[in-house]
């Protein structure tokens, strides 16, 4: 049994393709704990040893300075960038610039975002670029952690905004699109193994950032190269 810490932004690819693929291929489970990278982080300092971690790849100098990953190993994987989703019977509003974007924000009942995912980090920043925070914040539905669109489809917010890949993971919900330019902002994924990784985590390493892999990324709303 191999121990995985991942993001949420590669779930979907995780769980439709690659873990049962990854199994099917080397003969050895996989057993997994989806959290936001900030989450991720905090456990490995509590004293967590997962054998493979997927996060932002930013988080990955401090994993390496606190000694938490075999040093060389990390490898990047995709980009994820944020979109927008809505309940199917809402109408779509505009988001294609950043004027529109503005609009939509500031006309939605509420707006649901994860204050600890990579996201909704970067959304409280861009909101307060807008000019909008205040109005935006004040009947905000914010989501501690997991998929915000889920608070779309049982209507407690208008519009919810993450990682693309993670609207996704929720089919009920309609994804309006990608933030347009000007608003963007794409996370880098990286995979690194732990410090006491088993030599069966290589194999996940090697198979997470192979061309299997990448096709699923792709599938799943991530950029790879």
């Amino acid at each position: 049994m191999i121990s995985l810490f991942t993001a949420l932004s590669v779930k979907k690819a995780l769980e439709d393709v690659l873990l049962h693929a990854f199994t099917k291929k080397h003969g050895v489970d996989v057993d997994v704990t989806y959290d936001p990278t900030t989450i991720l982080v905090e456990k490995i300092g509590e004293g967590a040893e997962p054998d493979v971690v997927i996060a932002v790849s930013s988080a990955f100098t401090g994993l390496a300075a606190a000694g938490a990953i075999t040093p060389g190993s990390r490898v990047v994987l995709a980009k994820s960038g944020i979109g927008i989703a809505t309940a199917p019977e809402l109408d779509s509003p505009d988001i294609s610039t950043v004027d529109a974007l503005r609009t939509a924000l500031t006309s939605a009942r509420s707006v649901a975002y994860s204050r600890s995912g990579a996201s909704g980090i970067y959304f409280a920043d861009l909101v307060r670029e807008l000019g909008i925070a205040d109005e935006v914040h004040s009947r905000a539905t914010i989501v501690e952690k997991g998929f915000t669109a889920l608070a779309v489809t049982d209507g407690r917010a208008d519009l919810a905004v993450q990682q693309l890949s993670e609207l996704k993971f929720v089919p009920q919900a309609k994804i309006i699109g990608p933030l347009p330019d000007g608003a963007q902002h794409y996370s880098e994924m990286s995979a690194a193994l732990g410090r006491s990784a088993p030599p069966e985590a290589a194999d996940l390493l090697r198979f997470l950032s192979g061309p299997e892999a990448k096709a699923a990324y792709r599938d799943a709303g991530l950029v790879t190269d």
